[in-house]
């Protein structure tokens, strides 16, 4: 090739050194963005591209271009909605996925949650997919389902392969570039329904804050954004939990106190079956209902149903004990 390819722009921005990279524009990250998800760049390219990004760390600003790139590349049905979107792309390995338990009470109590997230990519965790499969709950396949599934039981799920099949396959890309790449992060942020409420999570430490720049310059959703439980939105009962939020488009943070004065015991191993245990009443997990009810809390202050923490935890224990016992 003697003429220069068009990306190669964007990778010469990110990778001319120390003193002569620099960050690209939000316009700059839409257009390259579009560009991937086109197939108009090659997989050195790509490869190039991501592991640069991951190098630096993505900004608010990628973020923000790299998701408006990808909901211009989904055919979603107008007419569709949701009240919350709510994103699960880690996996939990240390504890169940308590979360789900909390998503459905959620469902029970009239709030339309649109759920979206991967499977797979890491060994060793337990994920969403395999749960609801585990559970016999019903996963989309396309939006006509996805409509059904909210119109029904007010809880849809969705996976990033059927979502947007392009980053499905960037995720995947993991164990042979042997780091995470901003697929990741921006995954989460994507609100394909454009819910006015959406919930995220995220390990690593510093992330958060890039969620809520991003959340900002989209300005078009309430957010709230944790270190959950293995990166899972899941608030860590024995822990305090910083929420860093989006309010009316400006960003603000909120601390919770921890749930429990002393920390629990890790399970030595993890049963799925215990999640429809403590569903029914079967089981009565101390950890479990602490996660759940936490969880429950941190949303329903979100979508606005209270002024108050207190008021929030109140409401969210309310709301689980009225949850239908019989839907697992």
């Amino acid at each position: 090739m003697t003429t220069e390819h068009p990306f190669a722009p964007f990778i010469r921005i990110l990778g001319k050194g120390k003193n002569g990279s620099r960050s690209l524009t939000q316009a700059e990250a839409h257009e390259a963005f579009g560009m991937i998800l086109r197939d108009e760049v090659m997989p050195e390219q790509l490869g190039a591209f991501l592991m640069l990004l991951r190098i630096k760390e993505e900004s608010g600003e990628e973020i923000a271009g790299f998701v408006q790139a990808v909901r211009d590349s989904l055919a979603v049905p107008e007419h569709l909605s949701a009240d919350l979107d709510w994103s699960s792309y880690a996996g939990k390995r240390r504890h169940l996925p308590w979360f789900i338990l909390a998503v459905l009470a959620l469902a029970d109590s009239g709030i339309r949650i649109f759920m979206h997230g991967a499977s797979g990519h890491t060994p060793g965790r337990i994920y969403t997919r395999e749960v609801l499969k585990e559970l016999e709950l019903p996963i989309a396949e396309d939006w006509q389902q996805v409509e059904a599934q909210l119109d029904s039981h007010n809880f849809s799920y969705m996976d990033l392969e059927q979502l947007c099949p392009k980053l499905h396959h960037m995720i995947e890309l993991r164990p042979i570039l042997g780091l995470r790449s901003p697929v990741h992060t921006l995954s989460r942020q994507v609100n394909p329904l454009r819910a006015p409420a959406t919930l995220q999570s995220i390990f690593h430490p510093g992330y958060q804050l890039i969620h809520q720049q991003a959340e900002v310059l989209l300005a078009e959703a309430e957010m709230a954004v944790i270190k959950g439980d293995g990166g899972e939105v899941e608030v860590n009962p024995d822990a305090e939990c910083m929420v860093y939020k989006v309010e009316k488009g400006h960003a603000c943070d909120e601390l919770w106190p921890s749930y429990f004065p002393r920390r629990h015991v890790k399970p030595a191993s993890l049963d799925i079956s215990e999640l429809r245990a403590v569903w029914r009443g079967e089981s009565e997990d101390e950890y479990a209902l602490g996660a759940i009810h936490m969880t429950i809390a941190v949303a329903l202050k979100l979508l606005g149903h209270t002024e108050d923490q207190a008021g929030a935890l109140s409401l969210a224990k309310k709301q689980w004990q009225l949850r239908d016992k019989k839907r697992l």
